[in-house]
């Protein structure tokens, strides 16, 4: 089975730390990562240079990113002007994000769930209007899906409803965010079983999981139990959300692939060459921890990687 590992480091890392990387390191990351295997990086997001100075150059990285063969160049944008930059910049997927917890929504995009829906479908009519062959595929990501640290529990019926209403607005498929590290594995196998019975198999294929409270690889697990096949996660375990209190600790990308292969599911990802690509983190960021248990371990010995299926 191949399983695609969407990595968010330059976006949902670079976000959460006070660092800023310069843009020829971003673009010796990016490079690096395609290299090693990587077929989808969130190369930053459309958001104002004055909110967010550490991903003032997405435009210019989406540019760079696209001419690389065989990649998916993501980004995130919070509203229709920010949709409108990744066009033009040329995204090939773009991802918005609708708070379940309104509070959250409120405080990261400023907007409630009616407002967000109405960015949404200017985004659509947007969309409408570009060129088949250069129109973005479009996501709605369900942010704190299953908890927040402002509202604590969010209702599962919350969650379908909006992921319901993004479908109906026009996205073309939606993805399922543990922002806060709030997830447990029953929790989110039923939480897709849910969505997916309310929009269909095909609109639900992602989640973005946090490690935040250890759980990160056990909830891929249980994420794989109910057909998900594509999970972000962040080189060096870089990122959270800086709208989230404590919400720090992406999944390590390094950890995921590893996880993956070692069970015998297909990344396309070659591991050594993708630890290697640390040191371009440690020497633009040298302030920054990096995390990861396989990149500290090393590689079991014996240890191989399968052929693509």
């Amino acid at each position: 089975m191949k399983i695609l590992v969407s990595e968010v480091g330059p976006r949902d890392g670079l976000q959460s730390i006070q660092s800023i990387m310069p843009l020829d390191a971003k673009k010796k990351w990016v490079t690096a990562e395609a290299a090693a295997g990587v077929t989808e990086i969130e190369v930053g997001s459309f958001v104002s240079a004055k909110l967010l100075p550490q991903l003032a150059d997405t435009a210019e990285l989406v540019r760079f990113a696209r001419r690389i063969p065989g990649l998916t160049v993501a980004v995130l944008v919070p509203n229709l002007k920010g949709a409108e930059a990744a066009v033009e910049a040329g995204a090939h997927k773009i991802t918005i994000p609708i708070s379940a917890s309104e509070s959250h929504s409120l405080k990261n995009v400023r907007r409630t769930h009616a407002q967000m829906l109405d960015e949404v479908k200017g985004i659509v009519t947007l969309l409408k209007d570009v060129p088949a062959d250069r129109r973005p595929k479009f996501e709605g990501g369900l942010s704190t899906a299953f908890g927040c640290t402002l509202e604590g529990v969010v209702p599962a019926d919350t969650v379908v409803a909006l992921a319901d209403a993004l479908m109906s607005a026009g996205c073309d498929e939606v993805g399922l965010s543990d922002t806060t590290g709030y997830a447990n594995p029953a929790q989110v196998r039923d939480l897709v079983r849910r969505v997916k019975s309310a929009v269909g198999e095909h609109a639900l294929s992602g989640l973005h999981l946090h490690n935040t409270r250890g759980l990160g690889l056990a909830n891929v697990l249980a994420g794989l139990e109910v057909g998900i096949t594509t999970f972000d996660s962040s080189l060096g375990g870089l990122g959270g959300c800086p709208f989230a209190p404590g919400a720090s600790g992406n999944i390590v990308t390094e950890d995921l692939v590893f996880m993956l292969e070692a069970m015998g599911l297909w990344t396309g990802i070659d591991l050594q060459q993708l630890m290697a690509v640390r040191q371009v983190l440690r020497e633009a960021l040298p302030s920054e921890d990096l995390y990861g248990f396989t990149p500290d371990a090393g590689l079991p010995l014996g240890f191989s990687q399968e052929a693509a299926p």
